[in-house]
């Protein structure tokens, strides 16, 4: 049999305590939850009800009490023949319910709840307009944007065309051994003009091209290749006659050719 321990031993001399880490702060939160706890009560308990808690529990309780025999109102329509549950009218088609109690607690005046509302869908409708307008704004100025975007895209094909029909022109007079163009802008500029004659030459009819637009001077241009050398540039052909021109070429535009 073995031997009782001795109260006097280690076992119970060094006992040592939970120190866990963080655990005095726990059952310090929980102690102080539970009289956070109980002091509400008691403070629910010991309140004092307000004026108007007081008479919204004393109208609450009298619309819930069933009208008896000792309302005289009541008891004129039970001599009338009317009975508890019943409908009102001659034909029994009225309401069943009382006409529901409306209190107005606050101190505003007659209508001014009426006018808190009719502001506040003035304000709704005024705020719809902003967004209407705002979404028509953004609108048209994306669609102001496509429209640039497309002119863009245009004038860079004409001046793309423009510069395809000048370097062909430019070959087409050169095999027919034509030194200077019709027109200067005809041809394709040179790069670089070493002399001042030329320039000058080129500032005069510069000056007089800029009163033609680009699509001016491609129509211009392509009229001049078709009449003179039988050539298409978008069908990228020169034809042998202008009947093999008339008969085989879509027409003298781009769209014809699309």
């Amino acid at each position: 049999m073995a031997e009782d321990e001795d109260y006097m031993s280690d076992s119970f001399i060094n006992v040592q305590d939970d120190i866990r880490p963080g655990l005095p702060v726990l059952r310090q939160i929980r102690e102080a939850r539970r009289k956070e706890e109980k002091r509400q009560e008691a403070n629910l308990k010991n309140r004092q009800k307000s004026v108007k808690e007081e008479e919204q529990e004393r109208r609450d309780t009298g619309l819930k009490k069933a009208l008896g025999c000792e309302n005289k109102g009541f008891a004129l329509l039970q001599k009338m023949g009317y009975k508890s549950g019943q409908a009102l009218g001659k034909s029994g088609d009225g309401i069943v319910e009382p006409i529901p109690l409306s209190v107005k607690t606050g101190k505003s005046g007659i209508g001014h709840e009426t006018l808190l509302k009719r502001k506040a869908e003035e304000k709704l409708e005024s705020y719809r307009r902003k967004i209407h307008m705002k979404s028509q704004a953004e609108e048209k100025a994306a669609e102001q944007f496509r429209i640039r975007l497309k002119n863009k895209q245009d004038e860079m094909k004409l001046e793309g065309d423009l510069r395809r029909s000048q370097r062909a022109c430019q070959q087409l007079d050169t095999q027919k051994n034509i030194q200077v163009p019709r027109e200067a802008w005809y041809w394709l500029r040179p790069e670089e003009e070493t002399e001042e004659e030329t320039e000058e030459e080129q500032d005069e009819d510069e000056y007089k091209s800029e009163d033609l637009s680009v699509l001016e001077k491609l129509q211009i241009l392509t009229s001049y290749l078709r009449e003179e050398h039988l050539y298409c540039i978008w069908c990228g052909t020169a034809y042998e006659d202008k009947e093999d021109l008339s008969s085989n070429c879509p027409g003298p535009t781009s769209a014809d050719h699309d």
